[in-house]
């Protein structure tokens, strides 16, 4: 599926069972001049290995091979490139690329060696490799300092959401779980929503309206998949802030995959790797129009992907279909339960009529079920969350 989403053509597939990997190819020289005469009978241009591949094992498999070896970071990482849109996206990308560039580079010895000019400088000189890992090393360095721009800004952009704090709530599942379909389908926000694995990279956040009239920010992040590259967990810290910041995660899963439980185990552990492990998560069971007749409840299919992944067996689970919009309505009312550090409570508030910028957030973050005047003030009796009445505390009776 990763091959397939990079844009490659799967000529064949061949599996290896060892006790124990070989520390020069992997998969061993029986293997490697099996593999070969394949490549070569079909003309393959790349082979793909389904794990990590060490330089050495990488440099090796291509000598014996005689064409193109990628690993599984290598192809997430391509697939990655052609996905970020933003310049956020893209930075990150580069800084995950070079940074598993840096330890494979090779080069031709003292031949590519460039000589200093000067008495006391003949020589060896430097390297064209030294020099490539130089100028490799300077630019990681120059992308670092421009993702902590970019964190500065988003700490920027969560104080002033915090001048009116709202809680935030995080999509977050495997990829193609349908994250981005619901995330269209409660906002309205025409985010990408695509087949196509990591088809969301670049962060979205916009303000959705509660039941209870309690507006909250939701966000919609990157999927996450099996034996996720830790440089680029490393790398997209900025993104999966969005993530670590939300007082609720949405944890989307595809139901109807026969690999559900297998999924949601990944997707805890990389939660549990960026520090969002304990934040409570509501389980949103995706895609259950497909699912058969008289298959089980939410909540006897929520108990038992919940044992097959080791998941906390107190959390919530909701069934809806992205597609279709069935449960949507069941999921904000969720959601408005579990969203708890901002209560919504019964106050009645004097305003002076000349504050229209008060009674205008009465009526746009509460629930007001009565309005009069009484001279020169407005008295609204309103259902208002905490936040918005500890800010207007000055107006409360």
């Amino acid at each position: 599926m990763l091959a397939a989403s990079a844009g490659a053509d799967v000529a064949d597939t061949v599996l290896q069972v060892r006790d124990r990997t070989e520390a020069a190819t992997l998969i061993g020289t029986g293997k490697v001049g099996e593999l070969a005469g394949r490549v070569n009978a079909e003309h393959i241009d790349a082979v793909i290995f389904d794990r990590s591949l060490t330089p050495t094992q990488q440099r090796n498999l291509e000598r014996a091979l005689g064409s193109k070896v990628l690993d599984r970071t290598q192809l997430i990482l391509d697939i990655f490139a052609g996905r970020a849109r933003t310049r956020e996206g893209q930075l990150q990308v580069e800084l995950a690329q070079l940074n598993y560039l840096l330890p494979r580079l090779t080069g031709r010895g003292a031949e590519m060696s460039r000589l200093g000019g000067g008495i006391g400088t003949r020589g060896p000189g430097e390297t064209q490799l030294e020099t490539d890992r130089r100028r490799i090393a300077g630019r990681i360095k120059a992308i670092a300092r421009a993702l902590e721009a970019v964190r500065a800004g988003r700490a920027v952009q969560r104080r002033q959401r915090q001048a009116v704090p709202l809680p935030a709530a995080a999509l977050v599942g495997y990829t193609n779980a349908g994250k981005s379909t619901l995330f269209n389908r409660i906002t309205g926000a025409g985010v990408l929503a695509d087949a196509r694995m990591f088809a969301t990279l670049d962060p979205t956040v916009r303000a959705i309206t509660l039941p209870s009239r309690r507006p909250i920010l939701l966000g919609d992040t990157v999927g996450f998949i099996r034996d996720l590259p830790v440089d680029l967990v490393k790398a997209f810290r900025a993104t999966l802030e969005e993530v670590t910041e939300a007082a609720l995660i949405l944890h989307v899963v595809d139901v109807s995959s026969p690999h559900a439980g297998h999924q949601i185990a990944q997707v805890m552990r990389v939660l549990a790797e960026i520090g969002a492990g304990s934040t409570p998560q509501l389980l949103v069971l995706n895609k259950c129009d497909l699912l058969p007749e008289g298959a089980a409840d939410a909540e006897a299919m929520g108990r038992r992907l919940l044992a097959e992944s080791h998941g906390k067996p107190e959390t919530r689970a909701v069934s809806v279909s992205a597609r279709t919009g069935q449960g949507t309505g069941a999921l904000l009312a969720a959601v408005d339960e579990e969203v708890r550090h901002d209560p919504v409570l019964r106050a009645v508030l004097r305003i002076p009529v000349g504050d229209g910028a008060a009674i205008h957030m009465v009526h746009e973050l509460g629930r007001v079920h009565s309005t009069r005047y009484e001279g020169e003030e407005c008295v609204l009796e309103a259902d208002v969350p905490q936040s918005l009445r500890n800010r207007l505390s000055a107006y409360v009776e």
